[in-house]
């Protein structure tokens, strides 16, 4: 068994490197021992005291306030058919995988300071079985280093028909699964919620709103290959082994940059020879790099021309085709992951100038993701900006050697 989570911005690394539990990517294993829970034994209390007891015996378990006299505890019990991983912004021990809020398109700040985070501490939990075919679903919230998870009075909760108990996170864990799996022909899915106890609801009005959307009974919580998490802050994607698999590796990235840069692209105006920089330095524009124009994608040398007073400061006049748009250094995606197939790099997204392959390119310019409380729009996967322009990116053109 064995699932990786992708974080959607980063292109391949943190700015200062991958360390510990903080990663641009993290891998699910089959644990050594299992560390799963299912619920078990329902206790409704009407003291604190009573409650503080039960959440103190070191078992897991969930603790629905529902007044200040009345409380209902579900305790869990240990699973022996499952692995726990936990996904949160908090640095305690319980947490698996830790993730931080951090400012769309920021290429090089490590950490562009967040005033106030919406990533919840503990944000969700994903419960994968540990034998074949090792399905894994997705809960909101994950359990503290008390091994509880508080749903307080303001919290949305709710009994079901069945009687059993069930609530949302305040600012929520939404999950969208692509129709037709990750591939080149997949279409964007709808987005969902996911409750507490891994049930499917439609959005909430506004994303901390008190009132749960309706129970979506024909879906589930099971995540699937090209499944998308958003936390309300991070978005993330869920790949599996034998879908990546199918997606290319760095090394064949790698082998993508050094082909285009064999075949000499030249400055249709300089003349002087173009070329990706390497991979390991994706963050500093280098002498050679190609530069476009994203109105209509002609691929050019850095100059300092074509500036017009009645456009934007990026915007400039191509001097091949007059066209004004912003004019930008490409970059080549490196995040394997994001790829839908391993076709060469010949679209950029706009405004930014990530380079990846066209129907990699067309895939996310397509995708809605969560923004705030009740917005969506497309992103790059490699930076999280915000798309622009009629097709959210541009064939790219660039011009071979003269000689």
């Amino acid at each position: 068994m064995s699932s990786f989570i992708f974080v959607y911005r980063y292109n391949g690394a943190l700015p200062n490197g991958d360390r510990g539990r903080r990663k641009s990517r993290f891998a699910l294993y089959k644990r050594p021992k299992a560390n799963g829970v299912k619920p078990s034994t329902v206790h409704v209390i009407s003291t604190p005291q009573a409650s503080k007891a039960i959440s103190c015996k070191g078992q897991h378990s969930i603790s629905y306030t529902l007044s200040r006299n009345q409380t209902v505890v579900v305790e869990y019990t240990h699973d022996k058919d499952t692995d726990m991983f936990q996904v949160g912004r908090s640095t305690e021990s319980p947490i698996d995988f830790v993730v931080t809020d951090t400012i769309s398109g920021s290429q090089n700040n490590d950490e562009a300071q967040i005033t106030q985070s919406t990533i919840s501490r503990f944000a969700c939990r994903i419960v994968c079985d540990r034998s074949e075919p090792y399905t894994a679903r997705i809960f909101a919230a994950g359990f503290d280093s008390s091994k509880n998870i508080f749903l307080g009075e303001k919290a949305a909760k709710w009994k079901n028909p069945d009687g059993h108990m069930d609530g949302l996170t305040t600012n929520g864990v939404l999950v969208m699964h692509p129709r037709g799996g990750f591939t080149e022909e997949s279409q964007p899915g709808v987005w969902r919620e996911i409750s507490v106890c891994g049930d499917v609801y439609t959005l909430r009005e506004t994303r901390s709103a008190q009132q749960r959307g309706k129970l979506v009974e024909s879906e589930t919580n099971v995540l699937q290959d090209g499944s998308l998490i958003d936390l309300c802050g991070a978005t993330l994607l869920w790949r599996t082994a034998d879908g990546l698999f199918h997606t290319p590796t760095q090394k064949h990235i790698e082998a993508l940059r050094q082909e285009i840069n064999a075949a000499r692209p030249q400055c249709p105006v300089g003349l002087n020879t173009l070329a990706f920089p390497s991979i390991n330095r994706k963050e500093v524009v280098e002498e050679k790099q190609p530069w476009a124009y994203l109105s209509c994608g002609h691929v050019h040398g850095y100059h300092n021309w074509g500036h017009r007073s009645d456009t934007e400061a990026n915007e400039r006049e191509c001097p091949m085709c007059r066209t004004v748009g912003p004019y930008v250094p490409l970059w080549l995606g490196c995040e394997a992951g994001f790829y839908v197939d391993a076709g060469p790099p010949t679209h950029a997204f706009t405004p930014c100038g990530h380079v990846c392959s066209e129907k990699s390119a067309k895939y996310w310019s397509q995708i809605p993701l969560p923004h705030g409380t009740h917005a969506f729009h497309a992103a790059c996967p490699f930076c999280a900006t915000q798309l622009v322009g009629e097709q959210n990116c541009i064939k790219l053109i660039f011009q071979g050697p003269v000689d």
